[in-house]
């Protein structure tokens, strides 16, 4: 099998060829493993070998050790794992010579081949001589220039898969002395040091004890400042991301440093590349994260921890904030046309927002001069950098120092939406948008939007809805924001009510316009519109709502009839799908929770046959946005739902069972658990299939494990729903709740993301036994009792792990309650032989409302059992 001719073939123009050679190496792959890895690496290392070939054959390769889906990657790992040792000898040998190829390409490839088997080998004690190997590349004489960049390539790539744990600390230190004198002035190609700048970048977390060194800190650092002054545009690019990383890790060690960064960020931002420029504005960002972040954890402790915040921002102040302003007018022509434009005048906003949020208060003197000096200028520029400052700064300061100026300014921001200029409005209706978020409070002492004012506000807000795509978007986000902050002032949301049905019209006309190339306005728009409808006053406005409803109802219908020619036609029909269902169900809620509930009675049976249609029409983002209304729908017709159970349960059971798109199965259980809600023993009919498919997820490995929780959750809603009869389940359900919970003490709690996912499962697991509890409560309680002991020890662990959220302490407690009230007498026992749960309920009494009431509950059901 000549594997040169095949890797030619798969890439060639006649599809019938490149099939069978598809085919070729998947058989291949398949029936030899070991020897196609192999026959790779050989192809890899070649330099006689057709550059295609070898292109395609390291691309396989990478793929053939590593994937993103954890899964996958588990799979790939085993299956080297498994490979003949000699056999893989022979391949990592045959790419540790490639990073000496001519071919620049196959030396690159290598590079990250190599340290796809690093991060597979390094973590299992394996491949332990591959850093000396890289290492000796740098330092054997007469090693050529492209062997060093993709040596140095190599190192740094392995930096990136594996973690510092997993290196000795004097490895580490040959690491950085070989990339820190790659990037020396003396190494004459440029070449050789980007690839070592970019593989400091990458070992820079491997560097903790180096950076608490003062020598070997100074000696980095002054590498890296040499570096950023290079003549090259991209080695001066990767110093500055060198810094960027260095503010982030290293926050603590910088204080002797920040002089010299602040020369060189600023003689960067005024004079530098963009590329440059862009990096040294991200410095600042990060060193105002790092202080954000500081303040957030020390907020309220007395000291205020002093010795590791050094203000850097405040101390800065004065000549960062002039520094930052100069950025805003370096404005492109056209750039509120694409959303996705990066450059420095939108990176010098960004960051001046974040130093804002930083030093609160102090920065107000420093940018309004600017501000006012700009804002009425001939020069368009002037006036959008003006509006851009302004908005930048509303969120750190506080409300009194703001709510004068924005009040001054308020009327001021309003004409401007007729300024001659698209850049501006797009700008002023973006900053009429975060003072309505962080400042308007209709319930505050002070209002920032008043009767006065109000008629002015929605005229122009109305009006603006017209303007072009891109200004209209922003001016949807302001209204959006606008009714936002009603939502905890609800009877106040009155004052909107004159004006609802001009704000519907004008929000769906935005939503329709045949202009909307882009698909943010018509989502804007919808957004808008259910929030609008979330904060409307129903006993004035349900007659409005209604109408809605039926409208969104025939726009939906009207989906059914699109001419679907191509993919791109199919996605804007399921884009438009699943935000009209969206609006449906917020309507539906809205609806539902008052006294306009029989206007949905009236609509139900409409509603569920646009439902099933759009089901029919199959696209996962519509599945779930159907599967949400319908969730709302369920609730809002209570057992009369139970007419739409056989023509929905098909689609409900395979959103249950749609491992590939996890969030359609996490959203159809959720559902679940509204129809038990909503059918209580109605349910029936429907469980056997309905726990088949939810303990088969439960034990699938390719579902996602956040799936994993809520399906917990909703053991307890269909025991709830169903009592007694749940008992059938008991001995599928209990194994599968005591294996989660045993999962729970092997979770890496030093990892942030599993330490809220244990959580999750935590409280699903809780969930699950209070339903189970509260079902069976009455003749058949006895059922529980072999489960109980299981139980409390479970609790008594989470108890003792001060890991757990406070969602958690309220299931916790709220389980205990609910044992003592089924089990009564019977629980007496359990509770003196654990007695952990009277300490547990003393410290929840002194905890917040919610859990202290469950607390004095649970403590009450506990009393009445032990005293029985």
């Amino acid at each position: 099998m000549d594997i040169t001719q095949i890797l030619l073939a798969a890439q060639s123009p006649d599809a019938n060829l490149r099939t069978a050679a598809e085919n070729n190496l998947t058989q291949f792959q398949e029936q030899n493993l070991p020897n196609f890895l192999l026959s790779l690496s050989v192809e890899l290392s070649n330099d006689e070998k057709p550059p295609e070939s070898r292109r395609l054959a390291g691309i396989i390769l990478k793929n053939s050790l590593g994937a993103k889906d954890s899964a996958k990657k588990e799979l790939l790992t085993q299956q080297w794992v498994s490979v003949d040792p000699s056999i893989k000898s022979k391949i990592k040998e045959s790419l540790l010579v490639t990073l000496g190829s001519s071919v620049h390409d196959a030396r690159h490839t290598s590079s990250q081949v190599i340290a796809k088997v690093a991060s597979i080998e390094i973590p299992r004690r394996e491949w332990q001589d591959l850093i000396a190997k890289l290492l000796g590349n740098m330092t054997s004489l007469g090693a050529s220039a492209p062997l060093k960049q993709a040596t140095l390539e190599a190192l740094g790539y392995v930096c990136e898969e594996i973690s510092p744990q997993h290196l000795e600390q004097d490895q580490v230190n040959a690491v950085l002395t070989a990339v820190v004198q790659g990037m020396n002035q003396t190494e004459l190609s440029p070449e050789v040091r980007l690839a070592a700048a970019k593989a400091l970048y990458n070992a820079l977390d491997f560097a903790e004890s180096n950076f608490a060194n003062e020598m070997e800190r100074k000696y980095i650092m002054k590498m890296v400042s040499d570096t950023a002054v290079s003549k090259e545009v991209e080695i001066r690019q990767a110093a500055f991301e060198c810094l960027v990383a260095i503010a982030s890790i290293y926050y603590s060690h910088l204080d002797p440093h920040m002089q010299e960064i602040f020369n060189l960020t600023a003689n960067a931002v005024k004079g530098d590349e963009e590329s440059v420029a862009l990096q040294a504005v991200e410095f600042w960002s990060a060193i105002c994260d790092e202080e954000i972040a500081l303040q957030d954890e020390y907020e309220g402790s007395d000291d205020g921890n002093s010795t590791i915040h050094f203000r850097f921002i405040e101390k800065a102040l004065p000549s960062l904030v002039p520094m930052l302003l100069e950025t805003l007018l370096k404005q492109e022509e056209d750039q509120d046309q694409d959303d996705n434009v990066w450059n420095i005048s939108m990176s010098g906003g960004t960051c001046l927002g974040l130093v804002a949020r930083t030093v609160g208060d102090a920065i107000v003197p420093l940018v309004m001069p600017f501000v006012e000096a700009n804002i009425t200028k001939p020069d368009w520029h002037c006036r959008e950098a003006a509006t851009f400052a302004f908005g930048s700064i509303l969120e750190g300061p506080s409300d009194e120092k703001l709510a004068p100026l924005v009040q001054a300014g308020l009327d001021f921001l309003l004409n401007t939406m007729n300024d001659s200029n698209s850049q501006v409005k797009d700008t002023t209706a973006w900053t009429l948008g975060r003072i309505f978020e962080l400042l308007h409070s209709p319930a505050g002492a002070n209002p920032i939007i008043n009767n006065s004012n109000l008629p002015r506000i929605m005229a122009v807000l109305l009006e603006s809805s017209k303007d072009v795509p891109n200004v209209a978007e922003k001016v949807c986000g302001a209204i959006y924001f606008l009714a936002q902050g009603y939502e905890d002032a609800e009877p106040m949301s009155s004052v909107l009510t004159p004006y609802l049905p001009n704000v519907i019209a004008a929000l769906l006309n935005a939503a329709d316009r045949a202009d909307t190339t882009h698909f943010r306005l018509r989502a804007s728009a919808y957004e808008a519109l259910n929030e609008i409808v979330r904060v409307s006053n129903i006993p004035e406005t349900s007659g409005i709502i209604g109408q809605l409803l039926q409208e969104i109802m025939r726009r939906l219908n009207l989906t059914f009839d699109f001419n679907i020619l191509s993919s791109g036609d199919k996605e804007k029909q399921s884009d438009l799908q699943a935000l009209l269902c969206g609006v449906l169900q917020v309507i539906i809620q809205k609806l539902s929770s008052t006294d306009a509930k029989s206007i949905i009675a009236q609509t139900a049976d409409q509603l569920m046959v646009l439902f099933l249609r759009v089901f029919a029409c199959h696209s996962s983002t519509v599945h779930e946005e159907a599967m949400l209304a319908i969730g709302a729908l369920a609730y809002a017709t209570g057992p009369d739902f139970v007419k739409y159970m056989p023509n929905f349960f098909a689609y409900l059971e395979a959103g249950l069972q749609n491992y590939e798109e996890y969030q359609v199965c996490s959203i159809s259980v959720g559902v679940v658990g509204d129809i038990c809600r909503a059918l209580e023993d109605k349910i029936l009919p429907f469980c056997d299939q309905i726990m088949t498919v939810l303990l088969k997820d439960l034990s699938n490995s390719m579902l996602n494990r956040s799936v994993k929780p809520p399906i917990f959750s909703c053991f307890g809603d269909i025991a709830l729903a169903i009592g007694e009869n749940f008992e059938k389940y008991l001995p599928y359900v209990m194994p599968m709740l005591q294996g989660a919970a045993e999962l729970l003490g092997t979770l890496d709690q030093s990892d942030d993301d599993m330490v809220d996912y244990g959580n999750q499962l935590r409280r699903g697991i809780f969930e699950a036994y209070s339903g189970m509890l509260q079902g069976i409560k009455g003749p058949k309680a006895q059922l529980m009792i072999p489960y109980a002991t299981h139980l409390l020890q479970f609790t008594d662990a989470v108890f003792r792990d001060r890991s757990r959220d406070e969602s958690v302490t309220k299931a916790a407690v709220a389980v205990l309650g609910d044992l003592a009230d089924t089990l009564g007498a019977s629980s007496k026992d359990l509770f003196q032989t654990h007695l952990f749960h009277v300490e547990f309920l003393r410290e929840c009494l002194d905890m917040d409302d919610e859990v202290r009431e469950t607390a004095s509950w649970a403590q009450g059901m506990i009393n009445q059992a032990v005293v029985s």
